[in-house]
């Protein structure tokens, strides 16, 4: 971009080219115009355009939209930002930076406030650690935000940011001074770290939280994306009873974030959902919109629409449902119907219960551990091929495991005649044509499965490696088929796990590995499968089996990458964490977790906090300082191992799916396990 290309806007409105530091100089004298004009007659637009690349005040809301953008950490939906620059070299001089021009303040600062009399602008690598960090840095970063729904305009600061109460307060005056704002502007705390400043600022500051600005928010968006369905309405209860069904041309309101759900077109809930929760990770795997909506349920508006036909568009900000007809949205499904996904195919000549470190070779890496990976999912399924490539990854802990090849998942299919029969099943027009004959029809299925012998030398030598390796041991056998925890679709939630332990009366392995076998034909298995063209009778079921958890402290599931700025400009980690063994993407009604990002990579390591767990006392968390920095670091260790593999595309924006647990007996302190890592959603692809 030329000199004369890159231009500036004078608080009156007129244009000037950037040139030297006279021209900001001059622009400097006029920063009080915008909050004269709103003390006196209200605000005074300046006729901003997107074009414009700075300016010195903000008459009006319109002059703010045309130099914002999404913030980079969207972590409340609804939001719009412009970045602030005050220049303490240059007399507190303040810059509204075009936010969509120039993504990052170095961007902008490097650009304009750089030589010409000025003191010039570092590297980018001394820049954030000066600007950041040091208390004698040259400038004060931060963003005006708006949030829609709660209508609220707050200045933030970047949440490992390490400035005092005066930096803050500063910026902060400058900010109400010279925009329309005024006495209307909030100062938000984006972490921890900043939240403990705020008892430092003069009452001038006023302060508002994250939980305060959440309470104004009706909308969330899960997934961005549209489609067209018929828009129905379901209680979470009446799909987890099997009294009603989704088709996959359905495009679901529910009062609640259900246990279970097949296939729809789109989903509504009528509450808040996690980022990892099993819904959203399936909607993400489809591609379809996922969205939640206080009150959705018995919104008039939206009733208006059941029964009918309609498109459902995500955005991050709103949502659109509009009505269509029945040929429109035939035409959308032929268009945009999933194209058949290849699983990878059996193998059935690994015989051996193979140990977890023996599974996936420990030199492999890039695209070598990702070829090892598929071919170890052949025989022993992807979540043990993933599992066994973990332990290969120094400093994360995990519990010692082995695999059971599908091999004699197959050999007891066909041993007791439930291969012909599901043969047959696939052949009947009335499974294959109503879903609640498909549902009694594959519980019964599972049910005779349950009930049906193995093979007693196939029990012997699970007992005998049981007894050998793993005395006196409650097991944990885990699926693992050969479509699940694939790159580019994880089959969350579609199969069961089950503990056992040998001798025990109550829960014999017997009884486990029987019911994780039957869940291949799991109602919402079967159904996922059906929607994305899996070939049913090319499923096998391995297991992978470890020790059980029955007494942990706390688990989690985590991304090693920051689901909510996917630009890649502000990685972090992604953590959701509760108390013992509560469900951390499917709580009880009324619960909630914690839910926080670590920005691992970035000085000081900061930790925000996005919401907090019920179960804890007041202004307690979930894990301790010194677990969280032990789960970070294994994250840490993780994503950078599997990234060659699955994150190599330039540009991507790729993440690990990691489940965890801390336990620990009775004055021991609670030990960290990883259990399982796969790629998240469209990792890769």
């Amino acid at each position: 971009m030329t000199d004369a290309m890159t231009r500036m806007v004078r608080p009156s409105g007129a244009w000037r080219p950037r040139a030297t530091s006279a021209a900001l100089a001059a622009l400097a004298g006029a920063a009080t115009l915008a909050a004269t004009a709103c003390g006196g007659d209200g605000p005074v637009c300046l006729g901003l355009t997107a074009d414009v690349e700075v300016a010195r005040t903000l008459g009006c809301a319109d002059d703010f939209r045309a130099l914002a953008s999404r913030p980079l950490d969207a972590t409340i939906p609804g939001a719009r930002s412009v970045k602030t620059v005050v220049d303490r070299v240059d007399g507190d001089a303040l810059y509204f930076q075009n936010s969509v021009t120039y993504e990052t303040h170095y961007q902008f600062v490097s650009r304009h406030l750089s030589g010409d009399g000025l003191p010039v602008v570092p590297m980018l690598g001394e820049f954030n650690t000066s600007e950041y960090f040091s208390p004698s840095r040259r400038f004060l970063l931060g963003a005006l935000t708006h949030y829609e729904q709660p209508d609220k305009w707050v200045y933030e600061i970047s949440p490992y940011d390490t400035a005092d109460a005066s930096m803050i307060a500063t910026a902060y005056a400058a900010i109400a001074g010279a925009s329309f704002i005024g006495r209307d502007l909030y100062f938000h705390p984006t972490s921890e770290a900043i939240e403990a400043v705020v008892p430092g600022l003069p009452a001038s500051v006023r302060v508002i939280t994250t939980d305060e600005l959440y309470a104004g928010i009706t909308y969330q968006p899960l997934n961005v994306a549209e489609s067209y369905g018929q828009l129905r309405f379901f209680t979470a209860d009446a799909l987890s009873r099997g009294d009603a069904y989704l088709s996959f041309r359905d495009i679901a309101v529910l009062d609640r974030v259900p246990n279970d759900i097949s296939v729809a077109m789109g989903i509504i809930t009528g509450e808040f959902q996690t980022p990892l929760s099993h819904v959203n990770v399936l909607s993400k795997n489809r591609g379809t919109p996922n969205m939640a909506l206080r009150g959705a349920f018995d919104s008039a508006e939206l009733r208006a629409l059941a029964g009918k036909w309609v498109r459902l568009r995500v955005d991050l900000f709103d949502y659109e449902l509009v009505e269509v007809t029945q040929a429109e949205a035939d035409a959308w499904w032929e268009a945009h119907r999933p194209a058949e996904l290849q699983v990878p195919g059996l193998d059935l000549t690994a015989t051996d219960l193979r140990d977890d470190v023996d599974l996936i070779d420990a030199g492999a890496s890039g695209a070598a551990l990702r070829d090892a990976v598929k071919a170890a999912t052949r025989a022993y399924g992807g979540k043990a091929a993933h599992f066994g490539a973990l332990t290969h990854v120094a400093g994360v802990p995990m519990p010692r495991g082995f695999a059971v090849p599908v091999l004699y998942y197959r050999q007891f299919m066909e041993a007791n005649g439930f291969d012909a029969r599901v043969t047959a099943l696939l052949a009947e027009p009335g499974f294959q044509n109503d879903p609640g004959t498909r549902d009694q029809a594959l519980a019964t299925l599972r049910a005779d499965m349950a009930a049906a012998p193995l093979d007693p030398a196939f029990v012997q030598l699970v007992t005998a490696k049981l007894e050998a390796e793993y005395p006196g041991v409650r097991m944990r056998f885990r699926s693992s088929t050969n479509a699940e925890d694939l790159d580019g679709f994880t089959g969350a939630g579609l199969y069961t796990s089950r503990s056992g332990q040998v001798g025990d009366l109550e829960d014999p392995i017997e009884d486990a590995i029987r019911e994780v076998w039957a869940s291949v034909w799991n109602f919402k298995a079967f159904e996922e499968r059906s929607y994305r063209g899996i070939d049913h009778l090319a499923v096998g079921m391995a297991l992978l089996v470890h020790r059980a958890f029955p007494d942990e402290e706390a688990n989690g599931v985590a991304l090693t990458n920051n689901p909510y700025d996917t630009s890649g400009l502000n990685p972090a980690l992604y953590i959701n964490v509760q108390l013992g063994g509560e469900s951390v993407v499917l709580p009880p009604a009324g619960v909630t977790t914690d839910q926080l990002l670590v920005f691992w990579s970035q000085q000081g390591q900061p930790v925000v906090y996005l919401k907090r767990s019920n179960l804890t006392a007041p202004g307690m968390t979930v894990l301790t300082t010194t677990q969280l920095f032990e789960l970070a670091d294994a994250l840490d260790r993780i994503h950078t191992h599997f990234r060659a593999a699955y994150g190599a595309t330039a540009g991507a924006w790729y993440a690990m799916d990691v489940e965890f647990k801390f336990e620990g007996l009775p004055g021991e302190t609670p030990r960290l396990y990883v259990k399982q890592a796969r790629p998240h959603g469209q990792a890769g692809s």
